[in-house]
């Protein structure tokens, strides 16, 4: 039984990750040319595209995407409360059971969300010392540029190094401990 759970623990995650990494580069305007963009779209077309019929993208923001995670994370959260020993000290009030499924999800998409920008910003940082003209270089500064943006105005590099994503880490870091 737990090799099931972890194997669809692991399977759920590697899509909802997809999935956010998507909508995250559809909110930073990320290019999806080239091999990274090209993998995640190939990946969750088979959900964003029926789901853009009933949802569409408003404002720019790929709705479809969004909600494909929060399913998954839904999903995700529903096995663990079901199979968790303590749902039989909880009461049975559904309504209940249903907010507390909901806001495992939103938690997790809000976690999966700073652990990708975290996992972005290292990246980024790493790329710009060993290879900063990789293909991968510029969809990586695409994604994380709006976050470190606004830091770098406040943090001046200092003998030309870039200290906004150690600062945006450490923030990130924090953001993490209230969730």
């Amino acid at each position: 039984m737990e090799a099931i759970f972890f194997l669809i623990n692991a399977v759920v995650s590697f899509f909802t990750t997809m999935f956010m990494l998507r909508f995250l580069m559809q909110m930073t305007r990320t290019s999806f040319s080239g091999q990274i963009g090209d993998f995640v779209v190939k990946l969750t077309n088979w959900a964003v595209k029926p789901l853009r019929r009933i949802v569409p993208g408003v404002g720019g923001v790929d709705w479809a995407s969004l909600l494909a995670a929060l399913w998954l994370q839904l999903l995700m959260a529903g096995i663990i409360i079901a199979a968790s020993s303590t749902t039989a000290t909880l009461s049975a009030d559904g309504v209940g059971m249903a907010l507390m499924i909901l806001m495992f999800a939103v938690r997790g998409l809000l976690r999966l969300t700073v652990y990708i920008m975290i996992g972005a910003i290292i990246l980024q940082a790493v790329l710009s010392w060993i290879n900063p003209y990789s293909p991968v270089a510029p969809l990586v500064n695409q994604l994380v540029r709006p976050l470190l943006d606004p830091i770098r105005r406040f943090v001046p590099t200092i003998s030309g190094i870039d200290l906004s994503p150690l600062v945006a880490i450490l923030l990130l870091q924090v953001v993490l401990m209230f969730l």
